[in-house]
């Protein structure tokens, strides 16, 4: 008995495939940052980001002066996966699939307009996914004579705008108000920036960069999360990793302290979810940003580790080894890259570990007065007010009763044992530079002066040198400029 091989018509139906290209886990920001890739593919070095968010009708586009396109690439681009994952393309290609045009601008919206202009010749090619829904075909519409405000500046002989309209995924589904529409849309397009600022910061960056972004005519500054133009990041020599489709680049980083840095540079750095988040492997394809921050099971996130950061370079080449997403978002380590770099991380957080430990350990054990002790058991830190601290010892000899003796070391005891270990803990995970010291009372400041210089002399510390001993305390230290005087004054008196 034979068995004849038919075939049958399994053509996806259009209006359902279409939605669920809507769905690939798109955020505004990994949408608009899809678009640019394919502006850089396109050789572009200007790309605006427009948008209108106060009209009736809120619209976004995305407008470079790249190579542009004839009317079948547009064709072509505009059709779901347009590319083989598989096949070679140039090093400085960004795409993979030929799904990111559609399902970053259909996650956003239900109407993408893409107007390319090649040669001086202009063409424009709409998906409207309600008419989709409608006719149930795989049809787009394209216009010669195309109109639109974001089109209005591109005079050069080449360039794309890429136009979403009908923004149900960002001003909820035109139920909200003008306003309500506007400030949703604002709030994502603000958040996208940061995003776009720190994915393709490569690109922006030097006197003459590769690419100039701008939202809405305003450039845009790049974010390096290696802080390499300061002088106090610490550097690695190169751990590289050759492998048979290309070299993994490899190099540790450590950020400087919060105190080297401005604020604004340590919060970009930090990003939205603070150093402790932002803390890991910072994995680039094609200098573009694919992954930042986390350590993707290597080791764990902590305090002690959160300036390491790993600097990772990969050729596109190596886009199925790392399983790059079409958001081009996430990876996974690859198994031989995975070995490398356990090695190399185990080293690297483990001397940034024994760095803080020993930094910790000299501030506890150095011969010197603390206002809190440091005690260690073999499971736990106590950290107690030192009743044996000048200020203690002589406001307590000036009580002259031994019963108000007892009650004031009691309620200093009462101070340490209430420490509120919970909340501290919970502050410091995440942004342990925010959690500072109260300020202090120029008079509090006096005491504790007063109260230290007999101690040093008593200990046959030169007279000359005590400036500089106390200048190791660290409440003196932060208040120096109001310190020394009261210090000189001080010690002028006791001649």
């Amino acid at each position: 008995m034979t068995h004849s091989l038919r075939h049958a018509d399994a053509t996806p139906y259009a209006s359902s495939l279409i939605e669920g290209l809507r769905d690939f886990g798109y955020s505004l920001e990994t949408s608009l940052a899809d678009i640019v890739d394919n502006s850089i593919t396109a050789g572009a070095r200007r790309v605006d980001i427009l948008a209108n968010t106060t009209g009736e009708h809120p619209w976004i586009a995305v407008v470079d002066d790249g190579s542009g396109m004839s009317e079948q690439a547009l064709v072509d681009a505009m059709r779901p996966g347009s590319r083989n994952p598989k096949e070679d393309r140039l090093a400085d290609d960004l795409g993979r699939f030929g799904l990111g045009l559609k399902s970053a601008s259909f996650a956003q919206a239900r109407k993408l307009s893409v107007y390319s202009r090649s040669e001086n010749e202009g063409i424009c090619a709409t998906w409207d996914l309600d008419e989709v829904a409608k006719s149930n075909a795989w049809q787009i519409s394209l216009q010669d004579a195309f109109t639109h405000p974001a089109i209005q500046n591109m005079n050069g002989p080449s360039g794309t705008a890429v136009i979403w309209r009908k923004l149900d995924r960002l001003d909820g589904g035109y139920r909200n108000s003008a306003a309500d529409r506007a400030r949703t849309i604002n709030a994502s397009l603000s958040q996208a920036e940061q995003h776009l600022r720190l994915v393709f910061h490569r690109f922006m960056e030097g006197a003459r960069p590769r690419l100039k972004l701008f939202l809405n005519g305003r450039l845009l500054a790049p974010i390096d999360p290696f802080a390499e133009s300061n002088p106090a990041t610490q550097f690695d020599q190169p751990d590289d990793l050759p492998l048979s489709k290309g070299i993994v680049g490899i190099r540790c980083v450590t950020l400087p302290h919060h105190k080297k840095m401005s604020k604004v540079a340590w919060d970009e750095t930090g990003g939205p979810d603070g150093h402790l988040k932002s803390q890991g492997l910072y994995i680039y394809r094609a200098d573009r940003l694919i992954i930042a921050g986390g350590w993707l099971g290597l080791t764990r996130q902590t305090e002690l580790t959160k300036l390491c950061r790993v600097k990772i370079d990969i050729p596109n080449s190596m886009d199925a080894d790392w399983k790059i997403d079409v958001k081009k978002a996430s990876a996974q380590l690859p198994p031989v890259v995975r070995d490398r770099l356990r090695k190399v991380v185990e080293r690297f957080v483990g001397t940034s570990k024994r760095t803080y430990r020993k930094r910790g350990r000299k501030l506890v054990d150095e011969q010197r007065d603390v206002m809190w002790g440091q005690i260690k058991t073999d499971e736990n830190i106590i950290f107690r007010p030192n009743l044996e601290h000048p200020v203690f010892e002589e406001f307590r000899d000036r009580l002259n009763d031994d019963q108000l003796a007892k009650a004031f070391n009691n309620c200093i005891a009462l101070l340490g044992a209430t420490l509120p270990i919970e909340t501290l803990h919970a502050d410091l995970l995440g942004t342990s530079e925010a959690v500072i010291s109260d300020p202090v009372a120029l008079d509090a400041l006096r005491q504790q002066i007063e109260a230290l210089v007999p101690k040093l002399l008593e200990r046959n510390i030169p007279e000359a040198n005590i400036p500089d001993v106390l200048r190791n305390d660290d409440l003196i230290k932060a208040n120096w400029a109001d310190a020394e005087p009261i210090i000189l004054e001080f010690l002028g008196e006791n001649k």
